[in-house]
C-alpha cells in the first residue's frame, strides 16, 4: 500500500462537483500522495463522476475505462453521482475498484486506505475454487449511503483552489424540485445546508490567502437555509451574502444559479444593498413556453420569470442575466419552439447555455411520448445559437465607452500581443494589453471597445 502514492484526478459534471474535487485532491496531498495528470501512469484513478444525462453515464464510463487501460495494476476510484443513481451497474464494471457515493467524498482518503489495506491482505487469500477475492468483481469496495434519507450536510473545508482569483464555495446540497427530466433529486438527496460559521471561516481563510471573489453555489442554492416542507427561505440566503460582506479580503460575492421563485421586491432590495454581490444573475428558466414548462414540472410560468427579471433591473439597471435552455424537451412542438423563441428575445439575455434535451433513463421524462428526433433538436438549438451570439454582443456593446472594474485572472496572447485578461462585475471578459503581471489585481478604467467577439480591450 505505500508504494501506492502517485494519483490523478478526473471531475466531469458541475461547479459542485468541482469543489469537492479540490477538496478530494486537498486531502489526498496532505496525506503525503502526489497527484499527477491524469494522462500520466498513476497507481490511483479517481474519477469524480457526473450522471445528469445519459451522455454523462457514457462520458463517466468512458474515462473509468480509460483510466484501467492507462494502468491495469491501478486502483480505479468511481465516486459520485453515476456510482449513487446506479450503484448496481458500476459494480458489474470491471474498471472499477472501489465505489464511493455522495455524501461520503469527505472520507476518501480514509475509505481508500481501508480498502487498499483489505486489498493486500486478500492477495493471498483464496477460495476453495483457487480463485483469488478480489478477482470477483461482486465483492469489490462499494460506499454508497441511502442519499434520500441523508440529513446529514457533508463537511468539506477547502484552504486552496485550483483558481487563483476566485474561490467556488459549495454552501448547500440535494435538491427538491423533481423536475420531469432531472435525476439529481435521487442522486445527491434532500436539501442540505452548511452552517453560516463554516462558510464564513472558509472564505475568510481564502482570502487571507489573496483570493478576491468567491462564488457561493450549491446543488440548488435558493434553497439555502430552507428546512425540509418550507418555502424558500429568502433571509437564509441574503443572510449569508449579507455576512459576506463583512469578511476583510472579499471584494466581490458572486452566485450560482438561482431559482426564479426566489427573487422577489424584498430580496432583491437587499441584495441591492450589498455593495460586493455582483450584478449577474443566472436564474434558470429551460422553456419560454408555459406548456412545455408544465410537462419539465417546473413551478413557474414565463409571465412570472418575466416579472422576477423586471424586479432584478429595477434595482440592478442593466444586471448580467444568463440562463440554461432545453430545447426538444418530449412533445415539444414548433409553436411551443417559436414560444420559447421570442420569449428570449423579450427578455434579451446576457448568455445563455442552450442544451438538447437527452433522455435520461429513471425520469418521468425519458417515459413520455413524442421524443423529438435528434435532427429536429440539432436544428432548433442551432437558432438558439445564433440567438444567443446576437443578445451576448447587445449586452456587451450597452458597456462601451463606460467605466469598468476588472479583476485579472490570467495572460493571453491576442494577435501576437500579451493581454492581462480578467472579468467586470457583470462577468464580461475584458483585456488590458500589458506585460505587467496582474493576475488578483483590479484596475478601474474604460471598455474601448471588441478585441474579439467575447473580449473587450480594457484601459486604465
Amino acid at each position: 500500500m505505500e508504494n501506492m502514492r502517485r494519483v490523478a484526478f478526473h471531475n466531469l459534471g458541475c461547479k459542485v462537483n468541482g469543489y469537492e474535487m479540490d477538496f478530494m485532491q486537498q486531502s489526498m496531498k496532505e496525506k503525503g500522495y502526489e497527484v499527477v495528470p491524469f494522462d500520466e501512469k498513476a497507481d490511483i484513478y479517481i474519477i469524480n463522476t457526473c450522471t445528469v444525462t445519459n451522455i454523462a453515464d457514457r462520458k463517466s464510463r468512458q474515462m473509468l475505462h480509460r483510466a484501467k487501460k492507462l494502468n491495469p495494476d491501478s486502483v480505479v476510484v468511481a465516486v459520485g453521482c453515476y456510482v449513487q443513481t446506479g450503484s448496481e451497474e458500476a459494480l458489474k464494471d470491471m474498471s472499477i475498484d472501489l465505489a464511493i457515493g455522495n455524501n461520503r467524498k469527505k472520507d476518501l482518503v480514509s475509505i481508500l486506505e481501508e480498502y487498499l489495506a483489505d486489498r493486500e491482505r486478500g492477495k493471498n487469500r483464496e477460495f476453495a475454487s483457487g480463485e483469488n477475492a478480489f478477482e470477483d468483481k461482486t465483492l469489490q469496495g462499494r460506499t454508497i449511503i441511502d442519499i434520500g434519507n441523508t440529513k446529514e450536510y457533508e463537511k468539506m473545508k477547502l484552504t486552496s483552489t485550483a483558481e487563483h482569483t476566485r474561490s467556488f464555495i459549495k454552501v448547500q446540497d440535494g435538491c427538491n424540485q423533481f423536475c420531469s427530466y432531472c435525476i439529481i433529486p435521487y442522486a445527491r438527496g434532500r436539501i442540505r445546508s452548511r452552517s453560516r460559521e463554516e462558510v464564513a471561516e472558509e472564505v475568510g481563510e481564502l482570502a487571507r490567502k489573496g483570493y478576491r471573489e468567491i462564488v457561493l453555489t450549491g446543488i440548488h442554492l435558493s434553497s439555502y437555509g430552507m428546512t425540509e416542507g418550507n418555502d424558500f427561505s429568502q433571509s437564509g440566503l441574503l443572510g449569508l451574502i449579507q455576512l459576506m460582506e463583512e469578511i476583510p479580503g472579499i471584494e466581490r460575492v458572486r452566485l450560482g444559479s438561482l431559482e426564479p421563485r426566489i427573487i422577489t421586491e424584498e430580496f432583491a432590495e437587499g441584495l441591492s444593498r450589498c455593495e460586493r454581490l455582483c450584478p449577474h444573475f443566472h436564474l434558470s428558466l429551460q422553456s419560454g413556453s408555459d406548456t412545455v414548462l408544465k410537462r419539465m414540472n417546473r413551478k413557474y410560468s414565463s409571465a412570472e420569470y418575466y416579472e422576477k427579471v423586471c424586479i432584478l433591473r429595477r434595482y440592478f439597471g442593466e444586471p448580467a442575466i444568463t440562463t440554461d435552455v432545453i430545447v426538444g424537451f418530449p412533445g415539444e412542438t414548433q409553436e411551443e419552439f417559436e414560444q420559447t423563441k421570442t420569449f428570449l428575445e423579450k427578455i434579451g439575455f446576457y448568455e445563455m447555455h442552450i442544451f438538447k434535451y437527452s433522455r435520461r433513463e429513471g425520469t418521468p421524462a425519458a417515459r413520455m411520448e413524442g421524443q423529438i428526433p435528434e435532427k429536429v433538436k440539432s436544428a432548433r438549438s442551432s437558432q438558439l445559437l445564433e440567438l444567443e451570439k446576437e443578445m451576448s454582443c447587445a449586452y456587451r456593446k450597452k458597456f462601451l465607452h463606460k467605466s469598468a472594474e476588472v479583476l485579472f485572472e490570467e495572460e493571453k496572447l491576442i494577435g501576437g500581443k500579451s493581454y492581462q485578461v480578467g472579468y467586470t462585475r457583470e462577468y464580461i471578459r475584458a483585456a488590458f494589453e500589458t506585460e505587467e503581471k496582474l493576475s488578483g489585481h483590479m484596475r478601474r478604467g474604460e471598455l474601448k471597445g471588441f478585441l474579439e467577439p467575447d473580449i473587450l480591450l480594457f484601459q486604465p
